[in-house]
């Protein structure tokens, strides 16, 4: 059962970097952004993009880490505490 759940991780990774493959070569168009005053120079959208997607996965996990260690222990088991 372990080898068919990593067969399936490893597919479900591979056609997640083919769609990233897919949408880098697609938009190749240069934009400049523009943030509070700030810009960047010009780089294809897919840079932006990529950069927002990764910074979203490194960042989800870890605001979920600090959310679960905030909460109290007894209220994950179903306990009222009086």
């Amino acid at each position: 059962m372990r080898r068919v759940k990593r067969v399936i991780v490893v597919l479900m990774v591979l056609v997640v970097a083919l769609l990233v493959l897919a949408f880098v070569l697609e938009n190749q168009q240069n934009v400049c952004l523009s943030l509070l005053g700030f810009s960047i120079g010009q780089m294809p959208v897919s840079v932006f993009v990529v950069v927002a997607l990764v910074v979203g996965m490194l960042l989800g996990p870890l605001l979920g880490i600090l959310v679960n260690n905030r909460r109290p222990r007894s209220s994950l088991l179903g306990e009222v505490k009086e």
